[in-house]
C-alpha cells in the first residue's frame, strides 16, 4: 500500500539524516492526514490508495506552478527546492504516459464511448482519471481532448 511505502520511505530518510527529503515526506504523510480527518465525517476511515495518488498529483500540481512563479521572479534557490521536491514525491507516482501513449488511450476511450463533440468530453475526462489515476496530467489530456474533439 502507497501509505506503508511513503511510512518506510520516511524512516529510512530519517535515519540516514537527509533533511530535505524527510521534510517532503512529512509533508505527504501531513497531506494524507488531512485527508483521512476530512474523510472520517464522511463516514470513511482512511484514504485509499487512489486518494493517496490525487493527494501526490495535486502537490506535484502546486509544486510545479509555484517553481515557475519562483523562477519568473528570480527565485532559482526556491525553483530548485521546489523541483526537489516534485521528484521525491513522484517517486509514489505511477509512471506518466508520454505524449504517444495519451494520444493511443484518448483515441480508444473517443472509440469505446463514440464521442463525437466536445460535450462528450466529460466522459472522457471521467475514464482517464478512473483507468489511469495518477499515470495522466488532466490538463495536458484535456487540451489533447478539446483538439481531438473540436
Amino acid at each position: 500500500m502507497l501509505r506503508e511505502q511513503i511510512a518506510d520511505s520516511m524512516k529510512a530518510a530519517q535515519k540516514g539524516q537527509d533533511r530535505k527529503r524527510t521534510s517532503t515526506l512529512r509533508l505527504i504523510h501531513a497531506a494524507i492526514v488531512d485527508r483521512d480527518i476530512a474523510l472520517r465525517g464522511k463516514g470513511k476511515d482512511r484514504a485509499d490508495d487512489e486518494e493517496v495518488l490525487d493527494i501526490l498529483a495535486k502537490m506535484v500540481k502546486q509544486r510545479e506552478e509555484s517553481s515557475t512563479l519562483y523562477t519568473k521572479g528570480g527565485r532559482q534557490d526556491l525553483a530548485e527546492q521546489e523541483l526537489t521536491e516534485i521528484g521525491i514525491i513522484k517517486e509514489f507516482m505511477p509512471e506518466q504516459l508520454d505524449d504517444a501513449e495519451l494520444d493511443g488511450v484518448i483515441a480508444e476511450l473517443v472509440e469505446e464511448t463514440g464521442a463525437q463533440s466536445l460535450r462528450d468530453m466529460g466522459k472522457i475526462m471521467g475514464l482517464l482519471k478512473e483507468r489511469y489515476r495518477g499515470q495522466v496530467d488532466m490538463g495536458r489530456a484535456g487540451a489533447k481532448l478539446k483538439e481531438k474533439l473540436g
